[in-house]
């Protein structure tokens, strides 16, 4: 895929996607805490790792089972175990990670690696980001990949390693190295559209009059996941209304930006689109029940959906209308002509400083980007694809329309809110995101919620990394 556009600035970031698939089983380590997590990392104890001297080196890896799966994972650390002989990968998998990693990190005892995207529910990157114990990985850049005669950092895509999710702190330095990309946009099911003869919208105008010939047949014209999958709608939407350096301002919670009229264009938009969402929506969006709300698309039951490209692996054994075939686009656009975007999600792998074995942990993240790696995590029927040159082109059926929509006029927006130092009772979700189901239940306003982002805004504001 060629990206025609990435736009990222200068910001430290939050976003949502990476807990779309929750709740489940464990291998490897387990355990029950749930707590906050304390994340010392200049303090281990004494049962840290001691398998890390000699030619018998033991790495811990643990990271999340998103709707991947966890095969993938194994498929790779025995493939890195082939190529470093003596190393042993003891991986913990889990689509509850932080349940079973947080009671060791809390007794000082961390894994190596960590592959967690900002926006899980309990925040875990996103605390030890804010608590400065994410270890610099910008040496990895520069690392040939294993068994490959390039960089790191010639490997990996434009954009993906200079931008505020992967630089947190904004001193040139890569602190969180991107994994799994996928393009963020509407899915819909294009056999519906087909059947009743309607088409695409490319506007906001032209998305309201299909949602009033949708609801005279009874269909909804939207529905979401969760709210947490309003980060990379409401990123795109923001870039569409306001253009970068607007946007540059609001993803650092610019003094007076949510006064706009740009703004306001925005918040008028999520208020007319709640109207049209189905009103059941609500009461499952959260990670134990997201599923029934993604089901209403392939039940006809809602036109459009945000979400990422794991949802064709995620409900591949779901019911569905006859004559189903999955349909995406990018956001509509606000006026004629105007900017159409998508958000680009990726997930991110990173060290926590109190890590034991940090040499081999940089060499399996370098690993990571690897030829013989990028084709394991690609193989399963649901592609976690990495961005690394000439991955898109090896894709094929549905993931070659998701990959393609930059090469057919979308721009592709990468950043999000600035990572703050703790705010008692904010977070980024909690006030941009959550509320959306109280707008479509109708529990509270625009003009409530507009109030709520002004005054976390400045909260925000005010805790700014610096």
């Amino acid at each position: 895929m060629k990206l025609k556009k990435v736009l990222c600035v200068a910001m430290a970031a939050l976003t949502a996607f990476g807990a779309a698939a929750c709740g489940g089983n464990t291998t490897g380590n387990t355990g029950a805490d749930t707590g906050s997590v304390t994340t010392d990392g200049t303090e281990t104890s004494d049962a840290a790792d001691e398998g890390t001297s000699g030619d018998n080196q033991v790495l811990k890896v643990a990271a999340v089972e998103t709707a991947y799966g966890a095969q993938i994972w194994q498929d790779v650390c025995a493939a890195f175990e082939a190529s470093h002989p003596g190393v042993t990968v003891e991986l913990t998998i889990d689509k509850k990670l932080e349940d079973v990693i947080t009671p060791e990190m809390k007794s000082g005892v961390y894994p190596d690696v960590i592959m967690r995207a900002v926006g899980g529910e309990q925040a875990l990157t996103e605390t030890f980001v804010k608590d400065n114990n994410v270890e610099d990985l910008t040496d990895v850049l520069s690392m040939t990949v294993p068994g490959e005669d390039v960089t790191v950092g010639d490997k990996i895509l434009p954009g993906f390693v200079d931008n505020s999710i992967t630089n947190p702190y904004g001193d040139g330095k890569t602190y969180l190295m991107p994994m799994f990309y996928g393009p963020c946009g509407l899915f819909y099911n294009q056999g519906l559209l087909d059947e009743k003869g309607w088409t695409v919208p490319t506007t906001w105008d032209e998305m309201w009059e299909l949602g009033d010939k949708a609801k005279a047949e009874g269909i909804a014209l939207f529905t979401y996941p969760t709210t947490g999958y309003f980060d990379a709608f409401f990123y795109a939407l923001l870039h569409e209304a306001m253009g970068s350096k607007q946007f540059t301002q609001a993803m650092n919670y610019g003094e007076g930006i949510w006064e706009t009229e740009e703004a306001q264009t925005v918040f008028d938009i999520i208020e007319k689109l709640a109207t049209y969402t189905e009103p059941t929506t609500p009461a499952n969006a959260n990670d134990n029940d997201f599923q029934k709300n993604q089901q209403l698309i392939l039940d006809n039951k809602a036109i459009f959906m945000p979400n990422g490209t794991w949802v064709v692996g995620e409900m591949a054994e779901a019911p569905r209308a006859e004559g189903f075939e999955w349909g995406f686009t990018a956001l509509p656009a606000i006026v004629e002509d105007g900017e159409r975007a998508s958000y680009t999600f990726f997930e991110q792998v990173w060290m926590p400083k109190g890590a034991e074995n940090k040499d081999l942990g940089k060499e399996f993240i370098a690993y990571l980007y690897s030829d013989e790696a990028a084709e394991i995590f690609a193989s399963g029927d649901s592609p976690a694809v990495q961005p690394i040159v000439g991955m898109s082109e090896k894709l094929s059926g549905d993931n070659k329309l998701f990959y393609s929509i930059y090469d057919n006029g979308a721009v592709a927006v990468m950043d999000a809110f600035a990572t703050t130092d703790p705010v008692e009772g904010i977070t980024v979700r909690g006030t941009f995101f959550d509320p959306v189901n109280s707008l479509v239940t109708g529990d509270k306003t625009k003009d409530d919620w507009v109030s709520q982002i002004i005054s976390d805004s400045d909260a925000l504001r005010a805790a700014l990394k610096q």
